[in-house]
């Protein structure tokens, strides 16, 4: 099979199937944040659509989310789905279908992304940086709408990237190699999809800066009060509108490090 062959055949099913499992975890992320269900089809659409968007326009090419009506009506059904399927969500395992939907979309993303970047003409490491981009892309866009650190930037996510850049590496060996066709790249899918597998048994996770990592330094946030703004006419102390200073009502949380004590964690 040939690569144009492939980019025409397989890639439709994969791209559909990434699509469908993306935007379920989005569509999971807004019920989570009690969107109400326009909400949920926006936030489904977003984390469906949003990297293979920006894949295709980095491209230059007509992004297929708004020329093929599968790509757009397949986020539309998985967020009804989630939004209406009370069962669903008493689900005790509701996050392990979270983190499944989003680790199949990651390497099926991957793989595809980069694959259309190499039918296309980009060389070797700017098609896997498309293909992470692409990976990624809609779950960061979901996030930053739904007011979420996005799990890419979350150490705590069993190799959240890692797996992703693999099939996106092993795409590209493939295609150096020659033998790059519909049954290597499920391949390189399979193996991100194990790597990230393996990684939430073992509990691996990506390491943090130095200075989280040592014992001694013992880095915490905590809250401390910080003064109200003034205003006008008001019947508080010191001019403050409201309870004096030092009072539950008059805190507000500022995060600083501290560097004495121990690493709760």
């Amino acid at each position: 099979m040939s690569l144009m062959t492939f980019t025409g055949a397989v890639q439709y099913a994969m791209d559909l199937i990434g699509i469908f499992a993306f935007a379920l975890s989005g569509a999971f992320l807004a019920v989570r944040k009690d969107f109400d269900v326009f909400g949920t089809i926006i936030l489904a659409e977003v984390a469906g659509l949003g990297g293979g968007l920006f894949r295709d326009l980095v491209l230059g090419v007509k992004p297929v989310a708004f020329t093929d009506p599968g790509y757009y009506s397949a986020p539309v059904v998985a967020a009804l789905i989630v939004f209406f399927s009370s069962r669903i969500h008493r689900h005790a395992r509701l996050s392990e279908v979270f983190d499944r939907c989003d680790m199949a979309a990651l390497a099926l993303f991957g793989v595809t992304g980069t694959v259309k970047s190499l039918s296309h003409g980009f060389g070797t490491v700017p098609a896997v940086t498309l293909g992470l981009a692409s990976a990624v892309g809609g779950g960061v866009l979901s996030s930053v709408l739904a007011i979420e650190v996005p799990a890419l930037f979350q150490w705590t996510r069993d190799l959240y990237l890692l797996p992703a850049l693999t099939g996106a590496v092993l795409v590209a060996l493939f295609r150096f190699a020659g033998i790059l066709n519909g049954g290597t790249a499920m391949a390189a899918a399979v193996c991100a999809i194990g790597l990230r597998l393996i990684s939430m048994y073992f509990g691996w996770h990506t390491p943090r800066a130095y200075v989280w990592r040592n014992p001694f330094a013992g880095m915490r946030q905590q809250p401390v009060p910080a003064a109200r703004p003034p205003f006008d006419g008001g019947g508080g102390v010191d001019g403050l509108d409201g309870p004096p200073y030092g009072t539950p009502d008059a805190e507000y949380t500022v995060m600083f490090p501290r560097l004495d004590g121990p690493d709760p964690r």
